[in-house]
C-alpha cells in the first residue's frame, strides 16, 4: 500500500485544478447562459469527482504511511486534513448528483442553475481549506518529501 501513498502527491493536483476550473466555467457558463460552458463544466464536474475518489484513497494511505512512519505531532494536522478531503469529496459527489439530475430532467435552467453559484463557491472555500492543511504538512513538517523520509542521508556522503 505505500505505492498508493507515494501516487497522492501526483494524483491530488488534478481534482483541484479540475473541479477549480469546473466551477469557474459553471459560473460563467451560467451567467452568460453559455450552453458549451454549461455541458464544459458538466464533464468537468464528473472527471474531477472521479479524480477527487483517486486523491482520497491515495492520501488516506499516505496519511497511514506517515502516522506510522513520523514521530512528528501531526497527527491532528492529518485528521484536519483527511475530515476537509472527505468532505470536499462528499460535497462535489453531491453537487454531481444534483446537476446530473436537473441536467437528465431538463431542468437546469432559468433561476434554478443560479442555485449552483454559491454551492461551487462553497466547494472551492472547502478545496482551499484541504489544501492549506495539506500544505502544512508539506511545507511545515516535510511529509511526503524525500527531505524527511531521509534526514540522515546527508551524512553518508564520503
Amino acid at each position: 500500500m505505500e505505492f498508493l501513498a507515494e501516487l497522492h502527491p501526483q494524483i491530488v493536483h488534478f481534482p483541484i485544478a479540475i473541479l477549480i476550473l469546473y466551477s469557474v466555467l459553471e459560473i460563467i457558463g451560467i451567467l452568460f447562459n453559455n450552453e458549451f460552458l454549461q455541458k464544459t463544466s458538466f464533464l468537468l464536474l464528473v472527471i474531477g469527482v472521479v479524480s477527487a475518489v483517486g486523491a482520497v484513497l491515495t492520501g488516506n494511505q499516505a496519511a497511514e504511511f506517515a502516522k506510522l512512519n513520523s514521530d512528528l505531532p501531526i497527527a491532528t494536522l492529518i485528521e484536519d486534513h483527511e475530515t476537509y478531503a472527505t468532505i470536499t469529496l462528499w460535497y462535489y459527489f453531491a453537487i454531481l448528483i444534483l446537476r446530473t439530475y436537473l441536467t437528465l430532467k431538463k431542468k437546469f435552467e432559468g433561476l434554478l442553475k443560479f442555485i449552483f453559484i454559491p454551492l461551487v463557491l462553497i466547494g472551492c472555500y472547502l478545496i482551499y481549506e484541504t489544501g492549506e492543511h495539506g500544505g502544512k504538512l508539506v511545507y511545515e513538517y516535510g511529509i511526503g518529501t524525500s527531505i524527511n523520509n531521509n534526514l540522515n542521508t546527508f551524512d553518508n556522503h564520503d
